[in-house]
């Protein structure tokens, strides 16, 4: 029986995050319970909050969208991840990796995250678009930085959303014995 390059793939996307899960199987244990995850989840919220606020303060023509974008995104990264971590890579994994229920859980959170990049994109969107069309006046660049950071926050939202509701719905680990 031959295997269709999707076949291959998917044996390659299972290879791949198992040698990950097997990489991080012992980090960050102290983040793990749901207390902590949530603790996680609040401050990748914070962060992107932060990514969409500079857009608006740069759209407001106020000083500070860099400095704030740079510190949110510097809060981001490695707080998203870490969530990605201690959550077991859920959101992620490959469903021969996965029972049912963490299958149809992780399918809703996907779905979950796909509405909301659905959602929250279209303000930005439509202030870049209505934001040239009817201030031609106003300086390009500031619309587009502007409407880039939301932009960017919003379609970062929608992918980590996945993980945030994972990490935020799934009861403690079992406790290893």
């Amino acid at each position: 029986m031959t295997s269709t390059l999707i076949d291959r793939y998917q044996n390659y996307r299972v290879r791949r995050w198992l040698a990950q899960e097997q990489q991080t199987s012992g980090m960050l244990r102290s983040w793990r319970p749901l207390r902590r995850r949530r603790i996680l989840v609040i401050v990748v919220t914070i962060a992107l909050l932060g990514l969409a606020g500079a857009g608006v303060i740069r759209a407001l023509d106020l000083p500070g969208a860099p400095v704030i974008a740079l510190v949110s995104a510097l809060l981001l990264l490695p707080s998203w991840t870490m969530l990605r971590i201690v959550s077991g890579g859920q959101d992620h994994a490959p469903d021969q990796m996965l029972d049912e229920l963490e299958i149809t859980e992780r399918n809703k959170a996907r779905s979950a995250g796909l509405a909301l990049t659905q959602s929250l994109t279209i303000p930005p969107l439509a202030y870049l678009i209505f934001g040239s069309a009817f201030s031609p006046k106003t300086d390009a660049y500031s619309i587009a930085y502007a409407g880039g950071l939301m932009m960017l926050a919003t379609i970062m939202a929608g992918g980590c959303a996945p993980a945030m509701i994972l990490g935020w719905t799934r009861p403690d680990p079992e406790p290893e014995s």
